[in-house]
């Protein structure tokens, strides 16, 4: 009986150490798969975001809206469609007349015929800037009465007191606007004519003389000229 116990005592401690074994074993294999793993595996970059920050549109936005904006004012009095008989028949185009003015005393007429309406305003808003007059205002008025004429049109101006404003209309009312008159008597004879009244306009705010060039002529004073 104890050499019966005694076999089993060593095969079970046999046993054991072959147990220990191969879990250690199978430790060791792990470990070595691990490490062959991270050798084989790249090591990835880190890639710089692509995302932009706010601040960065932010800055962007208040960049444009600090472009500074034009004193120069466009206003469309009319827009004809015209057409010219040609040898294949009849081409069609657009008139189109623009007053340009910085209610600072410069106005000008622009006039421009092209194919599509927005070229034509294009073409008329850079003939207006080419034909600006300046205008001697008096106090918000004129110096003196003006009859101008273009054409079969003509209009007749007139100083006026404060607090009047622009009596008139039309493309009259918008040449006096722009160039900046705030109080002022007008009417328009013959012609009706919205180019023929502009261009009237404008030449009789081109004939005005400014009281200090009267002055000078006559070798006196603006005070003893305007009492």
């Amino acid at each position: 009986m104890d050499l019966e116990n005694k076999d089993e005592m060593n095969v079970e401690a046999a046993a054991g150490n072959v147990v220990e074994e191969t879990e250690n074993t199978a430790e060791e294999t792990v470990e070595t798969v691990e490490e062959v793993k991270a050798e084989e595996l790249p090591v990835e970059e880190e890639k710089p975001s692509k995302r932009r920050s706010r601040g960065s549109k932010k800055q962007k936005i208040e960049t444009t809206e600090e472009k500074p904006q034009s004193e120069w004012i466009e206003r469309v009095v009319q827009i004809n469609r015209v057409t010219k008989v040609v040898k294949g028949g009849k081409k069609l185009s657009f008139r189109a007349i623009v007053i340009v003015g910085n209610k600072k005393g410069q106005v000008g007429v622009g006039c421009a015929k092209a194919a599509e309406v927005i070229i034509a305003i294009q073409k008329a808003i850079a003939d207006g800037r080419k034909n600006l007059i300046t205008v001697p205002i008096f106090k918000t008025t004129i110096p003196h009465p003006i009859t101008g004429r273009s054409g079969a049109g003509a209009v007749m101006l007139k100083p006026a007191s404060q607090g009047t404003g622009i009596i008139a209309g039309g493309a009259v009312r918008l040449v006096l606007e722009l160039a900046g008159i705030e109080n002022i008597l007008s009417k328009s004879l013959g012609s009706k004519s919205p180019l023929n009244a502009a261009n009237a306009t404008l030449d009789a705010l081109q004939k005005l003389t400014p009281f200090s060039e009267v002055a000078s002529k006559r070798g006196l004073t603006m005070a003893e000229l305007l009492n």
